[in-house]
């Protein structure tokens, strides 16, 4: 008989986890597509905390491959001198999330950090599957980085970063970058939780498949909607180039399904001298950014993502 595996679980996380897995509902591939994307956004009105006071927070377009792309920019001051923005990739898997389901956590990246944040709306799958999503992100961040004037603030690096499906958007956005650069530099990355292989038997995958929020049924259902391209470095960075990256905050959690995948990136980065500084949450799930007052030790959690990215830039000067 095999021994069990018992993995740490924070007591909030405990406590979180006990309420959704006894609530019965239905998986989100059953849900349909527009009651899952609700779903979504119900759970952030429940689980997250609540929006900062910034004194900016302004809607604008810029041109996509396929038509305007809805942004929105957040910025803590009126008016600042020139400096880095973040450039925000929102997660749900490529086929859920918008503006508003990470409304909060981009007003709390730009109050903590206090720079301006750029959230994207990119297109989602299963309507435009890959690569409208990578497409997307790419072309917002060079409009970005050449349009300091229309953003009323003088941009002089970006940072891309992101959640889930958005941390892996920010690192294929990042090697884009690099490889042929925008009108400004990117100076770091932050992905968190980021998927950035397709190896499909993890460790983590067969820990966490069940009962720890991101389900091994609803990551197949996400898989089948944006169909990427198996090997290819816009759906999976880790077949990019990693000589290059600009300094990393990586972050992972310690009871996610894709935890494995964001190891094995950062894995890549060291062997190719990146500098990275590697976090991993101990005790928590997927999604700990956008359920910060249900999972209270959440907000820990992102302070140290602050510090790393302060102590980040620190080292750029």
């Amino acid at each position: 008989m095999t021994e069990q595996k018992t993995h740490y679980v924070r007591p909030d996380v405990q406590g979180f986890l006990a309420f959704l897995n006894g609530t019965d509902a239905p998986p989100m591939s059953q849900l349909g597509l527009e009651a899952a994307r609700e779903s979504y956004l119900a759970m952030g009105q429940l689980a997250e905390a609540e929006p900062r006071e910034l004194a900016v927070i302004r809607d604008l377009t810029c041109p996509g491959p396929a038509g305007d792309i809805r942004l929105r920019l957040y910025d803590l001051r009126d008016t600042r001198e020139p400096g880095p923005a973040v450039m925000f990739f929102h997660g749900g898997g490529f086929v859920i999330g918008d503006l508003e389901s990470h409304h909060s956590l981009c007003t709390e990246i730009a109050a903590e950090l206090d720079m301006p944040v750029i959230a994207v709306d990119y297109r989602l799958a299963p309507e435009h599957p890959f690569p409208a999503a990578p497409d997307d992100c790419e072309a917002a961040s060079r409009w970005v980085a050449a349009n300091s004037a229309v953003l009323g603030r003088e941009i002089t690096g970006l940072i891309p970063m992101g959640d889930s499906a958005g941390g892996n958007l920010a690192i294929v956005v990042t090697q884009a970058l690099v490889e042929e650069p925008a009108a400004v530099p990117v100076i770091m990355q932050v992905p968190i939780y980021p998927l950035s292989d397709d190896k499909p038997d993890h460790q983590s995958f067969l820990d966490f498949a069940e009962g720890y929020l991101l389900t091994a049924d609803t990551m197949q259902w996400f898989a089948n909607a944006y169909q990427a391209v198996t090997g290819h470095k816009r759906a999976f960075p880790i077949y990019g180039e990693h000589s290059t990256t600009p300094p990393t905050v990586l972050v992972t959690a310690g009871l996610d399904p894709i935890r494995d995948s964001g190891r094995v990136y950062g894995a890549e980065l060291i062997r190719a001298g990146a500098e990275v500084v590697f976090l991993e949450m101990k005790g928590t799930i997927h999604g700990f950014t956008q359920v910060r007052k249900a999972i209270p030790s959440a907000q820990g959690d992102m302070q140290s993502i602050f510090k790393a990215v302060r102590l980040l830039l620190e080292r750029l000067k």
